[in-house]
């Protein structure tokens, strides 16, 4: 861990300390901010993947806005786009604010308000096949909320009694079972459809991936980014820190690393993966985007792109929709998670990536 990460995490005990009386919540939440600091301090330090291709620093990859976000201190992190309606939602780790933003918007919505049903963050977002918008709360589970009329159809929790933890992404597979990462743990949750149909419920350990993992530095986190193979057979999860892609078979259950060719995964937060094998990665700290091609099984992973651009502001997250990938720009290190006492940020936004 950088000084600078230290430096923070010390910041947060101190002031957890300092407090009267805190509840554990509050407690939790400085040091899941001061886990995340370190953790993208880290990466800040890593190198950046190698540019695939001479040029300008975008490796002529086209980058705009697609819609803004209103706020000033949203500091988005999640995003996910509903194909049957073209709707795209975007989550707020500032306070857990869900935005909507429709079709040929410039301006997102918002869909559901900080602390709807006591949510303190919107990290991971996904739509189901039916509609469904699952929404992680990194302190405490995942909710999923009927897109039409925002009502909450069901909720499940880490178990009670669990130290840290931090839920962080999730990925749905073709028959309807969302699985989910925990960064601190360094386990994969499950919901299956008939829990869901149940409302609500303790989160089931489907995949502890500790004993696959590199040994990494106390306070920072391990995996982040999920992705599932369109056909059903595995997910795709990466550990930030270390650089690598992890395989979960979900016949068998087999833990493996992917053999990467061309580069690593370090710093990487969101993933995406389509149909034909494309795997695209939006890498935070280092304002990098690449593009892999996965081989047929899933075992192996070649880097064929890399756009790296400052105006990416951070990227978080990315989803791919017809002809290009929106991509969150979570501006962490203005006066967010990365650096709470410094910077201002600017409008929030999310940026449209052609070419990637």
């Amino acid at each position: 861990m950088t000084r600078k990460a230290m430096e923070t995490m010390e910041t947060a005990m101190k002031t957890t300390r300092a407090t009267k009386a805190p509840n554990k919540r509050t407690a939790k939440k400085s040091f899941l901010v001061a886990a995340l600091a370190g953790t993208l301090a880290l990466g800040a330090a890593a190198p950046a993947p190698a540019m695939a291709g001479a040029g300008a620093p975008s490796g002529d990859a086209r980058i705009s806005t697609a819609f803004s976000l209103p706020g000033a201190k949203v500091y988005p992190e999640g995003i996910a786009a509903d194909p049957r309606t073209r709707t795209v939602y975007v989550g707020s780790y500032a306070d857990g604010t869900v935005y909507r933003a429709r079709p040929g918007r410039a301006e997102a919505e918002v869909f559901l308000p900080s602390g709807t049903d006591g949510r303190r963050t919107a990290n991971g977002l996904r739509v189901d096949a039916l509609g469904r918008l699952w929404v992680t709360d990194s302190t405490a589970g995942v909710a999923v909320y009927d897109t039409a009329t925002g009502t909450r159809l069901a909720h499940f929790e880490v178990a009670a009694g669990t130290s840290a933890r931090f839920v962080n992404d999730l990925t749905i597979t073709p028959d309807g079972t969302a699985y989910l990462t925990d960064s601190i743990r360094g386990v994969i949750y499950r919901v299956t459809p008939r829990e869901l149909a149940a409302g609500s419920g303790v989160l089931t350990e489907a995949y502890d991936l500790t004993p696959a993992l590199r040994p990494r530095p106390a306070g920072t986190f391990s995996l982040n980014g999920i992705t599932s193979d369109p056909a059903g057979r595995y997910l795709l999860t990466v550990d930030m820190t270390a650089g690598d892609l992890y395989r979960v078979d979900l016949r068998t259950g087999a833990v493996r690393r992917v053999a990467l060719t061309g580069g690593d995964l370090k710093a990487a937060d969101g993933l995406d993966l389509t149909p034909d094998g494309t795997l695209r990665v939006a890498h935070n700290v280092t304002n990098t985007l690449t593009r892999w091609q996965l081989g047929a099984d899933g075992t192996r992973a070649r880097l064929t792109r890399t756009v790296r651009d400052t105006s990416l502001q951070i990227p978080t997250t990315l989803a791919r929709v017809p002809g290009r990938t929106l991509v969150v720009r979570s501006q962490f290190d203005k006066g967010g998670p990365m650096n709470p006492g410094s910077g201002t940020p600017t409008t929030f936004t999310v940026a449209s990536v052609r070419g990637l």
